[in-house]
């Protein structure tokens, strides 16, 4: 891991550099499971490393289920990806749900591998949905992904998360 990096949860004055990291990552508007999200407008817990923002990952909670929306970063293989998703588990334990979930494409090889490393299980598959996003909801969403794979398909994730209860808030404010 990063030896600078620290977690927090994204401030107020943090929007506008949370913006402009995600639009590099083309993760302004995200469409899944039939409809457009905007994560922006949601919750998210920022990495940052020598005053440098260098990870951002977005979520909703919905009763008892946190879902991920976006998880980039620039620091890829340093474990920046891990601590934020650890700082979601936290808060989302803090805040009593029980599940953790997350949606991807079929060709995110890479990112399959990388949940399933922490402790995600494949859950379910929606066939042809993408395609249908493309079609209904964004169609700048590309045909063709990592690999060369054609992109097709929603896959979801989920992991058990152990509500703590306890107030703890996660990621330092």
């Amino acid at each position: 891991m990063t030896s600078g990096l620290r977690l927090r949860h994204r401030r107020p004055d943090d929007v506008e550099a949370v913006a402009a990291f995600l639009a590099r990552y083309h993760a302004e508007v995200v469409a899944r499971k039939s409809e457009l999200m905007r994560p922006l407008e949601h919750p998210a817990v920022i990495a940052v490393d020598a005053g440098r923002l260098i990870g951002v990952v977005t979520y909703v909670v919905d009763g008892a289920v946190c879902e991920l929306l976006t998880v980039h970063t620039d620091d890829r293989l340093r474990g920046v990806g891990t601590a934020l998703i650890e700082g979601v588990v936290q808060r989302a334990a803090a805040l009593g749900c029980t599940r953790l979930e997350l949606v991807t494409t079929n060709d995110n090889v890479e990112a399959l591998r990388f949940y399933q490393r922490r402790e995600f299980r494949l859950v379910g598959i929606r066939p042809g949905a993408v395609d249908e996003a493309r079609r209904a909801l964004k169609p700048s969403i590309p045909a063709t992904g990592n690999f060369g794979i054609p992109i097709r398909d929603e896959i979801d994730l989920a992991r058990t998360v152990r509500p703590t209860n306890a107030g703890h808030p996660g990621p330092a404010q």
